[in-house]
């Protein structure tokens, strides 16, 4: 079993100032593979401290010298590729292709686009007015990343702040830790000045809590369930720094009758499952009009079957255990209130696959003649179940898209251009997905209403990071 109590803190890696063990577990064994330190209010006052004295120095560094950073940052990252899918892998539990071709690949991708966002940033610009507008790097931030993506977050995270010239606390999700101290060790190759970037481990009511309340901090970057990210608003709120959250989501999918049903559909419950439908921006209510309905709902389910749950060591496209036996008892509880509630079992359903008893191994569950009023139309399961639900016009499926607290993704079926175009310009999310369209690295990632606040990624995402300061000249 792997030893990772040491936190990194002003460039070395450190003990914790109280031991507080906590083992990693591997969530398709159950079994350990590592042990932490839950870091205490203690350890974030150490890191701050030392972000703190770092942004000293590090605010008045050029761009061109931290774009040279970030450019060996990038080069050690590809060299280190395969041991960041592996870990992923590991203790995410996501299969070994699907950790080498997504959740790897994120660490290139934002990298690259905020390195390219930077190379095109202006700094300091006049206005038509005469003014002078510059802007500066925000100070210390405070990053708290979660487990379902793990590098994608702290990617977002981190590289803006440190691309800006701002330092940063680093703390991953106590699932998840192994990627980010993999991560820290590649910070401390590339050569970021010590106290630049910190990592302590720890959970969010402890070591979270510390960092959003902390008065020596200038920024919360937040990413995780909408609950914990409303107790990191109240807790900042006291010392007025700024945060920005990217928090949960129920994205709607509409399919219209002159969609291109076998690939759109089937296409979709792949997508809606991918990550064992651990994703934030999951297309996880399907809902479809109803003079295809029937059609739809026979492609969908033969998709449905088609997916299959396997070793996450093992090569291929299947679909890995869930995270935790957290995770897998709010799945399944979810699962069983779709059946109280009346909902039509397509595939799939509670328990575990067979052959899967130990692991937290979920069944792919598609819910067939769903009402937007159930839970499983409300909620977000955070697991691969998908909600089919009937429309008649292109008002109802608005309606009925819009009808929730959440608006990260959408995403729209037709084969008229302009009907997408209408479509997307009334539904209240951050993202809007058209006949598969993917999101490109660079671009802002974020939502409406309850799914947060700011973007990440690209020229939005550095932006996040910085202070805007007006010179007023005679």
């Amino acid at each position: 079993m792997l030893d990772k109590r040491r936190f990194y803190i002003n460039g070395e890696w450190v003990a914790p100032l109280q031991a507080n063990d906590l083992e990693v577990i591997n969530p398709a064994t159950e079994q350990p593979i590592a042990v932490i330190s839950m870091g205490t209010a203690a350890d974030i006052d150490r890191a701050v401290a030392a972000a703190k004295k770092a942004y000293q120095t590090y605010s008045r560094t050029s761009a061109e010298e931290r774009l040279a950073l970030l450019e060996r940052l990038l080069a050690i990252y590809k060299r280190r590729y395969d041991e960041v899918a592996r870990t992923i892998t590991l203790e995410l539990g996501a299969p070994i292709t699907m950790s080498m071709q997504q959740q790897a690949d994120v660490g290139v991708g934002h990298l690259q686009g905020f390195i390219d966002a930077l190379k095109n940033l202006h700094i300091r610009e006049e206005l038509p007015n005469g003014d002078i507008l510059v802007r500066e790097p925000i100070g210390v931030c405070g990053l708290i990343t979660p487990w379902n993506w793990p590098i994608n977050q702290i990617a977002l995270k981190v590289i803006p702040a440190l691309a800006t010239g701002s330092t940063c606390v680093l703390k991953p999700s106590e699932f998840t830790p192994l990627n980010a101290m993999l991560y820290a060790e590649m910070v401390d190759e590339a050569g970021f000045p010590a106290g630049t970037f910190n990592l302590v481990n720890g959970d969010g009511v402890t070591a979270g809590a510390a960092l959003s309340k902390h008065k020596d901090v200038d920024m919360m970057s937040f990413t995780g369930s909408t609950r914990a990210g409303i107790a990191v608003s109240k807790d900042a709120a006291d010392t007025v720094k700024r945060v920005t959250l990217e928090l949960g989501g129920k994205s709607p999918n509409i399919v219209f009758e002159d969609a291109d049903l076998e690939d759109r559909v089937a296409g979709s419950v792949l997508e809606c499952f991918n990550n064992s439908g651990q994703s934030c921006d999951a297309p996880t209510r399907m809902l479809i009009q109803r003079s295809v309905y029937d059609k739809a709902v026979r492609i969908a389910g033969a998709a449905g079957r088609e997916a299959r749950v396997g070793n996450p060591e093992d090569e291929g496209d299947h679909i890995g255990p869930l995270v935790s036996h957290i995770q897998y008892g709010r799945v399944q509880n979810l699962i069983e209130a779709g059946i109280a509630e009346g909902a039509r079992v397509l595939v799939g359903g509670a328990g575990k696959p067979e052959g899967y008893e130990t692991g937290y191994f979920v069944q792919p569950t598609i819910f067939a003649d769903v009402r937007n009023d159930m839970r499983i139309a409300k909620e977000e399961v955070f697991g691969p179940v998908l909600s089919l639900i009937p429309f008649d016009t292109e008002e109802e499926a608005i309606a009925i898209a819009n009808d929730t607290p959440y608006g990260l993704a959408a995403y729209v079926q037709t084969g008229d251009a302009e009907r997408a175009e209408r479509v997307a310009s009334r539904l209240k999310a951050g993202m809007v997905h058209i006949n598969g369209g993917p999101h490109r690295y660079g671009s802002p990632f974020g939502g409406y209403k309850q799914s947060g606040n700011g973007r990440e990624g690209g020229k939005f995402g550095l932006e996040d990071f910085l202070e805007v300061k007006t010179i007023h000249r005679p």
